[in-house]
């Protein structure tokens, strides 16, 4: 083997191609405060694209938590994400009363039978949802309508309505940003659902539901239904048959009352529980986010009690930012409040990271990047070559 007499480059070449690598330590896994998104439950987040797309972009409150999942997701591709919520965490609606939907299982339950005053609810819990807007047209309104030009003709009667004697079934619905926060520019067309229809067994060609709830309901991503429009009093009815009623004037609103909570280290502990158990999840590296003494240790006592899972912490920013002289002396400080164990490690640093939401620059964690190289390390070796 050839060895070196003085400091220099060795380049070595491996042949990987022999190697059916070990992917067993390559599962992230992070509970933290995000903008948007599902709560109390697990989410597989593959990549950055799909964060901020069920997430949300950061922002100032949110940040750390974000970039600590973006930066793992740099070096590995399998990150499960539990969002962290309270009671105070609300879904914006048409009504103007914040009500709490929590994921698809929460909506199916408690939010789906058209018992409630809202005509439609943000899909996810947050003041995110307060950009959101919703317009629907018929036949009887599609001519005096805001959104007509976006669609190639009036909605009238569907096919598979004909067919079974119906009538004046179809609609057309927009999702639009009444603010700007979700696609930079207020006003701007979101969604839209063209032709969909008031008749509750309705059918596309391909025979899947076109039924304009499910539609909704299934590709959306901003918005449930949670009621017919107040003029619809047969929409929901099988289409054979009826005639349906249409809207005197297009239905539009603008979402409010949503609310992001007051986000702190119960709430984030909680989040964390969804991880406790492996037997309902797969994850073997542990992300801590900021450094939080309280947060470090329940996940040390999971990691504990799961003996499956390495935990990665990073000492709180107040140790290592702006604390020039005394770092060692307070990351020391904020080990020493830690349980010792074999199933978590802990870095020394933070780094200065642009933002390219928000064009600026933020102090994040290093926790992600660690386990991230974990992650990368074992995909293109094995685990038992060091991540260094």
């Amino acid at each position: 083997m050839a060895f070196q007499l003085s400091p220099g480059v060795n380049v070595s070449e491996v042949d990987l191609t022999t190697v059916v690598p070990s992917v067993a330590t390559t599962v992230g896994g992070l509970a933290g405060n995000f903008a948007w998104g599902p709560v109390d439950e697990v989410t597989i987040v593959p990549n950055e694209i799909r964060l901020v797309d069920t997430f949300g972009k950061p922002d100032a409150n949110t940040f750390q938590y974000f970039f600590t999942a973006a930066n793992f997701l740099s070096y590995g591709s399998d990150l499960r994400l539990a969002r962290a919520a309270n009671t105070g965490t609300k879904n914006a609606t048409t009504s103007g009363t914040g009500v709490q939907v929590k994921n698809r299982l929460d909506y199916d339950q408690n939010h789906s039978s058209g018992a409630g005053s809202n005509d439609f609810i943000a899909k996810w819990p947050g003041a995110l949802g307060n950009s959101i807007g919703v317009s629907i047209s018929d036949a009887n309104t599609h001519a005096s309508w805001t959104y007509a030009s976006n669609f190639d003709s009036a909605p009238s009667t569907s096919e598979y309505a004909s067919n079974k004697g119906g009538s004046r079934d179809e609609l057309h619905i927009v999702v639009y940003d009444t603010t700007g926060q979700l696609s930079g520019t207020a006003g701007t067309v979101l969604e839209k659902f063209a032709y969909v229809s008031k008749a509750s067994d309705a059918k596309k060609s391909d025979g899947s539901s076109n039924y304009y709830k499910d539609v909704v309901n299934n590709v959306s991503k901003y918005i449930w239904w949670a009621k017919h429009n107040s003029d619809g009093t047969n929409w929901g009815n099988a289409a054979a048959g009826t005639t349906f009623t249409n809207i005197n004037t297009p239905f539009s609103s603008s979402l409010s009352a949503g609310a992001d909570g007051t986000i702190g280290n119960s709430e984030i502990i909680t989040a964390y529980g969804f991880f406790a158990n492996p037997d309902v999840v797969d994850v073997s590296l542990l992300i801590s986010g900021p450094g939080n003494t309280t947060v470090a240790s329940d996940l040390i006592s999971k990691a504990e009690s799961r003996k499956d899972c390495l935990v990665f912490l990073s000492p709180t920013k107040a140790s290592v930012v702006n604390n020039a002289g005394s770092e060692a002396t307070s990351i020391i400080s904020f080990r020493a409040g830690l349980t010792s164990s074999s199933y978590s490690v802990i870095d020394s640093g933070y780094k200065y990271q642009y933002d390219r939401y928000s064009d600026v620059y933020r102090w994040v964690p290093l926790n992600g990047d660690i386990a991230g190289v974990c992650a990368r390390t074992d995909q293109e070796r094995d685990p038992w070559y060091s991540p260094g």
